[in-house]
Parts: C-alpha cells; structure tokens; sequence
C-alpha cells in the first residue's frame, strides 16, 4: 500500500512503506547539486519527481521528517575563521531578538538555548562564518549594534578544529525497505 500525502496530512499518523524507507535512506547522503535534485533522488529510487515530492510532504505532515537543512562545507570555500556569537538576553525578548539577528546578511545558523547556570549564562547563539578572524569579529559588533544586542553581555567563540558534518541518518531506514 502506498503512503498518501492526504491521509497522513488528515491524521497526523500514519506507517512508514518500504517505499518510505528507501526514499529516507536516499536522502541521507543529500540531495544531488543538479537542476532537478527530487527527480535525479526519484530516478535512483524508482519514482517521478512528483512521487518523491508527495512522500516527502507525507513524511514532514507526519512528523518523520521536521526539516530539510543545508550543510555548507564554508572550510574548503576558504572561510576558516569561523564563530558562535552567544548572548544573554532576557528570556521575554529572546525570540524577537533572535529573529532579528536570524535575518541579518551573514548568519548563517541563529537559535535559542537554555542557560546552564551558574557557568553558563548565554541563551541566544548565532554562526558566522568569514576569512579572517578580525572580519568575523568586526561583523559580529556590527550585528550587536544594529540588532540590539549591545547592551547584553556576551562572548564570541571562534572554532578551532571541524567536525564531520552529516545529514539525519534514519538507522534502519535502508534495512528490510523493499
């Protein structure tokens, strides 16, 4: 039986087909960089572009799939310098500062977190990527100042080594699909 956007979309529930499956297990290594990337992942798979439009739709109304996201590898386009801005802001206007800083040219991942107190008193993070560090310095008091944040106390923490990023990896998404 195959999933329907619809009936999944209606109830919020719904079982996860082999078909699901390996369309979950094709997308953990991303999307191709071509034109038509959902045709190119459907031509592996076995399935139009609009079937795997309509799966994932099902699969994001269902709750299995929350987001898509892009992992820009910013070290081999030369930007090395590279820095969580933090913040401690009050909780009341953390969501309208953050939102503001999330639009700002130049950050490229904005959120919220809880503090861990009493070592550690930031709750608004935001990544910005640059060439060199004085220029990622220099954009972030810029960011501060036209966003606001000036006044809150705050740190900058510039990345000394890279980690491995990856895309969500469902386990057992491949295993048993059909």
């Amino acid at each position: 039986m195959e999933l329907s956007a619809t009936r999944i979309g209606a109830t919020g529930a719904g079982e996860v087909t082999p078909t699901d499956r390996r369309l979950l297990a094709a997308l953990e290594d991303g999307l191709p960089l071509v034109p038509a990337p959902y045709a190119a992942l459907g031509a592996r798979i076995g399935l139009s572009e609009a079937r795997v439009l309509a799966h994932l739709a099902a699969l994001q109304a269902s709750g299995v799939v929350r987001r898509f996201g892009v992992i820009v590898r910013h070290r081999a386009l030369g930007y090395r310098a590279n820095a969580m801005a933090v913040w401690d802001v009050p909780d009341a206007q953390a969501a309208a500062l953050g939102a503001r800083l999330a639009r700002e040219p130049g950050v490229t991942l904005c959120y919220r977190r809880a503090r861990r107190l009493p070592l550690w008193p930031y709750n608004l993070y935001c990544m910005v990527h640059g060439r060199e560090r004085a220029a990622v310095t220099a954009r972030v008091a810029g960011l501060s100042a036209s966003c606001g944040l000036g006044g809150f106390a705050h740190a900058l923490l510039f990345s000394r080594r890279c980690f491995k990023q990856s895309g969500a990896r469902y386990g057992a998404a491949g295993a048993g699909g059909g």
